[in-house]
């Protein structure tokens, strides 16, 4: 069996669990509610402290989605308790950020700011403190979106190797590169 996919998933308290007939997984607590739909072929067995996710055989189609559903299970849990974070740094001069609602007006180096539409479920906010990059927080119960969003935005300028300029996740080592080396 999957090491993961067998792993149980502890029930926290003030969460609840629904499967439809139609095989989605609906999850409820206290900072908001996720739903998933989960392949007819698992089963997904709610307890009244714990969710078993179950495979019918050894294929291994079954097998790979037995780890894939437990993990996404997993992380919604997680979400609808204490959500999840992702930090972007903006290195470079002149590149700000600034959140206005839903939006977030980017200057990085081009020629006219970049104005990115978050979607309704993610909650930003930039910080600006002097001799530090500027830095752009998300704040999620939905991992898969938070993860999509935040890729998105570090590819409007991703970090080059030769000065380190761009957006890069918070802790991102980026290589640098030499460069030319000096005339004769």
């Amino acid at each position: 069996m999957s090491r993961i996919g067998k792993q149980p998933i502890v029930m926290i308290q003030g969460v609840t669990a629904t499967v439809s007939p139609a095989n989605v997984l609906t999850i409820k607590g206290p900072k908001g509610t996720l739903t998933q739909e989960v392949d007819r072929d698992i089963k997904i067995n709610i307890g009244a402290d714990q969710i078993l996710v179950e495979r019918p055989t050894d294929q291994i189609r079954h097998r790979a989605l037995h780890g894939l559903y437990r993990s996404l299970v997993a992380n919604m849990m997680v979400g609808v308790t204490t959500g999840f974070k992702r930090e972007l740094e903006l290195v470079g001069v002149g590149y700000r950020a600034a959140v206005a609602g839903q939006q977030i007006d980017l200057a990085l180096g081009f020629s006219h700011n970049i104005i990115f539409e978050l979607p309704t479920e993610i909650k930003a906010s930039a910080i600006a403190e002097k001799g530090q990059n500027p830095r752009i927080i998300l704040e999620s119960i939905d991992k898969q979106l938070l993860g999509a969003v935040a890729a998105k935005l570090r590819s409007l300028r991703k970090p080059e190797p030769y000065k380190g300029k761009g957006v890069r996740y918070s802790g991102e080592i980026v290589r640098r590169k030499a460069g030319k080396s000096a005339g004769k």
